[in-house]
């Protein structure tokens, strides 16, 4: 870090608004977050304002805990996540500087999906993570037929990969169909949520990838800023795969970053699994092609609400998690969204919520409809709070039905 071409900086807790822009926090953010999850957080936008500001080309927040499993409504910790530090990063660079396209690639050998489902219905917000194949790691999904809601079609991209993919086989994903799309996307700003437990000697994992590649693939994709995500191998993997990261974003020479233990061509891919990742990589590319198709053909028939119900498990806490999701599918504006979500730990009810959220932009129609849905709901005896998102006033509110009292942010 005492290179001159890197400078660090100190970070900084982010604030409970920052938080309630993303997530629905039940019962509210100060019980779902502690002092590290807001330092965690804070120090991604800490990095944002210095890109902001011009004072930094590039930047890399090493921040633990994690966040990409973590998603929209949150009662517990799950994936090791509370809060998704990469998506209160694109909110508040949304919302303080104006971005409107941003494109979020996931590198993390677990697939990313709470920051999919964030933003699933967000035609604006790009979502493409490559990660081992969910049919043989935590949490199960992340295959290709998730595509996001019937308005983003195609915004969330997933590239699954067999056990054992090398460095070859994650730079063939990189350069075929990743930056390809980044080209066509055209976003405002490339991040990266920038796991690292693809090493060769990750604990929770299986892939062959490098530091060298890991480097390698930075330099090529040229993030905007980076976030750390995952990564178990503290000794083995962390110290090289950081170094060559940090190396290749500050424009320096990383060729000599390399596992004490790493020989070259040590792992081998196999033509099978090379045929596997290429056909794999052309259906996402069919699927990006088509996207304009794939939403029109979707919005049809469908009439006013898109609805969707979804069972989540909280494998940290243990928690079960239903939810009733229903977005209006506005002509106008993005559409306000509901959701109705019941937590259960054994057989007790642990907490449920009605949830409101408000999208940028929104029109007259959808604010006051949105409006006398939180309205309706305060004092409702089925749910124990009521919360609404404004996202487009920056105005949050939890309502706690039992008290009778509502505090916002």
């Amino acid at each position: 870090m005492d290179l001159p071409a890197i400078e660090e900086y100190k970070p900084r807790l982010a604030e409970a608004k920052d938080v309630a822009r993303v997530h629905f926090c039940v019962p509210d953010v100060e019980s779902q977050t502690t002092e590290a999850h807001l330092i965690a957080a804070g120090s991604t936008l800490t990095l944002a304002d210095a890109l902001e500001k011009g004072e930094i080309k590039n930047g890399f927040a090493l921040v633990r805990p994690p966040g990409h499993h973590s998603m929209r409504v949150v009662h517990g910790n799950r994936g090791f996540c509370n809060i998704n530090n990469m998506a209160i990063m694109v909110e508040y660079l949304r919302s303080k500087y104006g971005h409107k396209k941003i494109a979020v690639i996931d590198t993390d050998v677990h697939h990313g999906d709470g920051t999919q489902e964030i933003f699933w219905h967000d035609p604006d917000v790009l979502c493409l993570s490559f990660h081992q194949d969910g049919h043989t790691l935590y949490p199960g999904s992340g295959f290709v037929n998730e595509m996001g809601g019937p308005q983003a079609l195609a915004r969330t991209l997933n590239v699954p990969l067999p056990p054992g993919t090398t460095d070859e086989g994650i730079h063939y994903v990189l350069d075929n169909l990743i930056l390809p799309i980044l080209d066509d996307f055209k976003p405002d700003l490339v991040l990266n949520s920038a796991g690292q437990d693809n090493h060769y000697t990750d604990p929770l994992a299986n892939m062959r990838f490098s530091a060298n590649g890991y480097a390698r693939l930075n330099e090529k994709l040229a993030p905007d800023l980076c976030v750390l995500e995952g990564g178990y191998a503290v000794e083995t993997a962390l110290p090289y795969v950081n170094t060559g990261i940090i190396q290749a974003m500050a424009g320096l020479d990383y060729s000599h970053v390399k596992e004490p233990d790493f020989v070259p061509g040590r792992f081998v891919q196999s033509a099978e699994m090379k045929h596997e990742i290429e056909h794999t990589v052309s259906q996402v590319q069919k699927i990006w092609e088509q996207r304009e198709e794939m939403v029109e053909e979707a919005l049809e028939g469908l009439g006013d609400f898109y609805r969707r119900k979804r069972r989540i498990f909280y494998d940290t806490d243990m928690i079960n998690e239903n939810q009733e999701e229903v977005v209006r599918l506005c002509p106008d504006c993005a559409g306000y969204m509901t959701i109705l979500t019941s937590a259960q730990r054994g057989y007790g009810i642990l907490n449920s919520a009605f949830c409101v959220s408000i999208p940028r932009g929104a029109c007259s129609s959808c604010r006051e409809d949105a409006a006398e849905e939180y309205a309706e709901h305060l004092d409702d005896k089925r749910v124990g709070y009521v919360l609404m998102q404004d996202k487009d006033r920056d105005k949050f509110k939890f309502y706690n039905n039992g008290t009778r009292t509502e505090k916002g942010y």
